[in-house]
C-alpha cells in the first residue's frame, strides 16, 4: 500500500486526508493519506523516508512551503518562480517540488465568474500561500495589488520579487475591489481581524481558510452585503492537481466531493 502525507504545524485543521482518501476509494487506488505535525528539525527524516520510498508523496502546508525547498533536488517552473512548494514527488529518484496553489486559486476565482482584469486587490498576510496568490493574480491581469502584514518587513520582502506590490501599514485600507485574507486569523472561530471593514461595500471578500467554513472575516463581509467565498474550492483544485501529479488521474470534482468537506 502506498502512503502519502500532508505535513504542517499546525495541521489538525487540514481536510486533505478526507479528500485524498475519498479519491483513493473512488479510483480504486491502494493507498492511504495521513496528516503529520512536524517541527523543522524533523524535515531531514521526512526527506529520508521519501528517498527510501517509505512515503510516496507529500503535501506541504504552513510553515514549511519555503523551508522545504533546500531539501529538494528540483523545482517545477511555477514553484521556482514563487519559491513555494506544496507538493513533492519522487521522479527518477529525485525529489521534485511543485506548486499547485497557483492553479487552485485561479480555478476557484474563475468558477465565481468574477473578472479580476484591471481590478485592485488587497491582500492581508505575507506568508505561506501569498506568493502563489500574487503570481496567479498577475496571470489574471489585475491592475494593482496592495498588501499588508502585521510584520511589515515580511510584506516588504515580497516586493523584491513582485514589483507591482504596494506595501501598506497594518490597519491601512486602500481602495480595492477584492480583499483576500491570507493570514491564519480565523482558524480559531473567535479570532477577529483588527481592521475596520464598515465602509467596505460591493466588494469581494475571499478567505483562504476553509475550515471553519465561515470565518469572522467572511461573516463581517456578508453582513455588509459583500460577495464572499472561502478557500474550499481553492483547496479542492490544488488537491486535484497534486493527485494528478502522483497518480496521473484527474479525480472527479462533484457535489459528493464537496459535501465530504462540509
Amino acid at each position: 500500500m502506498k502512503k502519502f502525507l500532508v505535513i504542517g504545524n499546525p495541521i489538525k485543521h487540514s481536510l486533505s486526508p478526507q479528500l485524498h482518501n475519498f479519491w483513493f476509494k473512488e479510483n480504486n487506488i491502494n493507498a492511504i493519506y495521513e496528516s503529520l505535525k512536524l517541527d523543522s528539525n524533523q524535515l531531514d527524516q521526512l526527506i529520508k523516508n521519501l528517498k527510501e520510498k517509505k512515503i510516496d508523496g507529500v503535501n506541504i502546508t504552513v510553515p514549511f512551503k519555503k523551508e522545504i525547498i533546500s531539501y529538494l533536488d528540483k523545482l517545477s517552473e511555477e514553484a521556482s518562480a514563487v519559491q513555494s512548494v506544496n507538493t513533492i514527488c519522487l521522479e527518477d529518484n529525485k525529489l521534485v517540488g511543485y506548486n499547485t496553489d497557483i492553479v487552485g486559486f485561479e480555478l476557484s476565482i474563475k468558477e465565481t465568474k468574477f473578472d479580476l482584469k484591471n481590478k485592485n486587490i488587497f491582500i492581508l498576510g505575507a506568508g505561506g500561500v501569498v506568493p502563489s496568490i500574487i503570481y496567479s493574480l498577475n496571470k489574471m491581469n489585475v491592475s494593482k495589488i496592495f498588501i499588508s502584514n502585521r510584520t511589515k518587513t515580511k510584506a516588504e520582502y515580497l516586493k523584491k520579487f513582485y514589483k507591482n506590490l504596494t506595501v501598506l501599514d497594518w490597519g491601512e485600507v486602500p481602495d480595492f475591489d477584492m480583499i483576500i485574507n491570507a493570514t491564519s486569523i480565523g482558524l480559531n472561530k473567535n479570532e477577529k481581524i483588527d481592521i475596520n471593514f464598515i465602509t467596505m461595500k460591493n466588494k469581494f471578500f475571499y478567505d483562504v481558510i476553509y475550515n471553519p467554513k465561515e470565518t469572522n472575516f467572511l461573516q463581517v463581509g456578508k453582513k455588509l452585503g459583500n460577495k464572499t467565498l472561502n478557500g474550499k474550492m481553492m483547496f479542492i483544485y490544488q488537491a486535484s492537481a497534486a493527485f494528478n501529479l502522483w497518480h496521473k488521474i484527474n479525480p472527479e470534482i462533484n457535489e459528493k466531493t464537496i459535501k465530504i468537506l462540509d
